[in-house]
């Protein structure tokens, strides 16, 4: 009975989209059972032209291509994270999905009290004991982790060789060690094509609401815009939406997050640095799919295709040849190992 309430609460508690769908009807039934996932947006929820709409996409791919049941839970605010993954876990889902490193704490504590069930984390927080030894997520979650510093090295090398200044900005959502990672990929990419340049850094606030408040991030960056800055490269969800805004009024350039953003403000976007959330969910999925899922932490860089930046037909005349000559050369180097990247 406590259950069964747990469960009423929980779905009272939370927005539940429920996305059952098996595409092309009888005949296009996958070949092996269909498995059952369940995935819970971060703040900022979907449209967020960003973080969340790409574990969207790998979960819609995941229901086109592997026959996959999924289940979108939106929560309404932060306390809704722990009930949806909860109705998720007892409702005897293949898989649960957590998007954002805000989930760590309630993924670990399900995870323990659902043995038998497999949750994965999108940038999953990994802990570190009294000897500093990296503590690993319970056997059941898989950590899925990118190594956003890699991809923030590239643009910071492109804004400071594209842009007229010798400062350039950046504006982050929650102030928190991951988009802490985003920083100083940035500054060291910055500082290793321009040692004498500066960046100016600033956050929209210290909780996860400040990564849906495109007020702050407006506020921000016509601030930095107004002292000068070129170039910001945003790190802050939704709230980035305000900093396009800021770029589009001053005629100046931004960069993108997590997922290309040019039509934000075409023309005003300079590239993106994207990681692959789409792919990383899918991926998981699929692992489910076919029995190979393992628990244990999976990192996704230069090397994997997991972080990069956009360079196509919508921003080249943005980026001359030169210089997206020199970003390349710069992202082999890290790749081979001769550039290190500061992760921290």
């Amino acid at each position: 009975m406590n259950r069964l309430l747990a469960v009423i609460g929980a779905l009272l508690a939370v927005h539940v989209a429920l996305l059952f769908v098996r595409p092309g009807g009888a005949l296009a039934e996958p070949a092996v059972k269909s498995v059952r996932v369940g995935i819970v947006f971060d703040v900022g929820g979907r449209g967020d032209k960003s973080f969340n709409d790409g574990a969207y996409e790998g979960g819609e791919r995941a229901m086109r291509e592997l026959g996959a049941e999924v289940t979108f839970i939106e929560p309404g605010d932060g306390t809704d994270r722990e009930a949806g993954l909860r109705l998720l876990a007892a409702e005897g889902v293949d898989l649960v999905l957590g998007i954002g490193f805000i989930f760590t704490d309630d993924i670990a504590t399900l995870a323990r009290e659902y043995p038998n069930t497999r949750f994965g984390g999108i940038d999953y927080a990994l802990s570190t004991d009294a000897a500093g030894n990296v503590v690993p997520p319970p056997p059941n979650v898989t950590a899925l982790k990118f190594r956003e510093e890699e991809g923030s090295f590239l643009v910071g090398a492109l804004a400071v060789l594209v842009g007229r200044s010798k400062t350039v900005g950046f504006v982050g959502g929650m102030d928190s060690p991951l988009i802490r990672k985003f920083e100083a990929g940035y500054t060291a990419g910055v500082k290793h094509v321009c040692p004498e340049c500066t960046v100016v850094a600033q956050y929209a606030g210290v909780t996860p609401v400040a990564f849906r408040n495109p007020g702050r991030g407006k506020e921000l960056a016509l601030s930095q815009y107004q002292s000068g800055i070129d170039v910001i490269f945003h790190a802050s969800g939704s709230t980035g939406l305000g900093v396009f805004e800021a770029a589009r009024a001053q005629h100046k350039l931004a960069i993108g997050v997590d997922a290309d953003q040019f039509n934000e403000a075409p023309g005003f976007v300079l590239t993106s640095m994207v990681k692959g959330v789409d792919a990383a969910v899918y991926d998981a999925i699929k692992r489910v799919r076919d029995h190979t899922f393992q628990g244990g932490v999976s990192a996704f860089g230069l090397a994997e295709n997991g972080v990069g930046y956009v360079y196509d037909a919508n921003n080249r005349a943005l980026i001359p040849d030169a210089v997206r000559a020199r970003v390349e050369a710069i992202r082999a180097g890290i790749v081979a190992g001769r550039i290190k990247v500061p992760g921290k």
